[in-house]
């Protein structure tokens, strides 16, 4: 069995944000896990700008954020294990990894979960008709297309109106395919504003809200698609049918956070399936943290850097016995109109000042008040936002006193307003 003091599981932008945090604050024995044979993970194949804004206050595609934190992680000699995978984490913080050599053993007295999401498929929202080539999903168009430089299709149609599936909507069309629309089960879109006008409006792609595929029709190849208008219950509408004849069907159809190698029903999975986190993002399993895209999805890299050093932070003071005895514990539970809520759980250290609370709605809403409750209904905290729509995240931060003046269950409302 081989120990290491911190054990980072993924070497994105999170993992290596993570590890240069840690490694800076003292941590010199860091081992990053990553999977594949370079490090940076999906920013390899985002080669669109918009990335580091917040963080290098500059505009940069995905390989060039990476680069650069990169080479931050190779000048600190942060060591990383290429092509190794990680089977099963205990609750002893024992790491069962497949490697190139076999099966490895690594004991960690620290372990920050970096790992990401994986991409919904077809057979996972049961997409029905035919199981034909040219069914994929947005990110393995992605790679083909910018990391191998194989073109996905000609006539193609995109299922889904999140940020990569627009992105790549217009990314094909550069490329010379013809999108002949993107379909969305939703009433609005689960992309930001700029990349419906950018990647649609801007190329003349038409969007169909309130859409879905109803069959995928083809023997070898992928030859037609129908779609249908849908219902308030998004059920589709007999008589709304319509065939698209196309070669590729590209799929943008959400995420989902990888918890299988947790065998340990200690791992409880939160409203956004990641792992439960308290407000130092630490899972119910002490010296276990999570941070990232595998915890919730967040809207710029840049938010996802600035978490894992926060974790990475907490990790370190973990590591030093430096934890904090909690004054205040429990729980906060979301309103109806919110997607999901992290945390879900609050641990209230002398030392903490605020707690950041970040969510998503289910559905747009123009102006609204948002109020934090104790158990007697009693308003604690509240804000008026307006704007709120599922692709952007909401962020908000309420003091840390409040919370050592109830020991009950909070939970939030949401009141709309217009």
């Amino acid at each position: 069995m081989i120990s290491r003091t911190l054990v980072i599981i993924g070497g994105g932008s999170a993992g290596m944000a993570a590890a240069i945090k840690a490694y800076d604050l003292g941590v010199k024995d860091i081992l990053i896990l990553e999977k594949g044979r370079v490090l940076g993970g999906i920013l390899n194949q985002c080669i669109h700008n918009g990335f580091g804004l917040q963080e290098f206050q500059e505009e940069l595609t995905g390989p060039e954020f990476l680069a650069r934190y990169a080479a931050m992680t190779q000048e600190r000699n942060i060591e990383v294990w290429f092509e190794h995978t990680v089977l099963n984490i205990n609750a002893n913080k024992e790491i069962t990894v497949s490697s190139p050599q076999g099966l490895v053993i690594i004991k960690a007295q620290a372990i920050i979960f970096t790992v990401g999401c994986y991409e919904r498929s077809a057979g996972a929202i049961k997409l029905p008709g035919d199981r034909p080539k040219g069914v994929i999903t947005a990110g393995q168009a992605q790679y083909y297309q910018n990391i191998l430089g194989q073109k996905v299709g000609k006539q193609v149609f995109v299922l889904g109106s999140g940020d990569i599936g627009l992105i790549m909507a217009r990314r094909l069309t550069l490329e010379g395919a013809k999108v002949l629309g993107v379909a969305e089960i939703m009433p609005y879109s689960n992309g930001l504003n700029r990349n419906i006008v950018q990647c649609l409006e801007d190329y003349e792609i038409p969007l169909y809200l309130s859409h879905t595929v109803t069959k995928v029709i083809g023997k070898e190849r992928l030859e037609k698609i129908e779609i249908s208008k849908v219902d308030a219950n998004y059920q589709p509408i007999l008589g709304t049918e319509k065939i698209y004849e196309v070669d590729t069907l590209v799929l943008s159809v959400g995420l989902i956070p990888n918890l299988e190698i947790f065998n340990n029903p200690k791992f409880v999975t939160s409203s956004t399936r990641g792992l439960l986190v308290d407000n130092h993002f630490a899972s119910e399993i002490p010296g276990i943290f999570s941070a990232g895209n595998c915890l919730h999805v967040h809207d710029l890299v840049d938010f996802v850097v600035k978490e894992a050093r926060i974790a990475a932070t907490n990790a370190y003071h973990y590591l030093q016995n430096q934890n904090e005895v909690s004054l205040q514990e429990f729980a906060v539970l979301k309103a109806k109109e919110m997607g999901y809520l992290i945390p879900e759980y609050i641990r209230i250290h002398q030392s903490d000042t605020a707690v950041t609370f970040q969510f998503r709605v289910r559905f747009p809403i123009l102006k609204a008040r948002i109020k934090l409750l104790n158990a007697k209904n009693e308003v604690l905290f509240q804000v008026v936002r307006l704007y709120l729509i599922p692709s952007e995240m909401v962020s908000l931060e309420v003091k840390a006193a409040l919370f050592l003046q109830n020991s009950e269950p909070l939970h939030y409302e949401v009141e709309v307003l217009e």
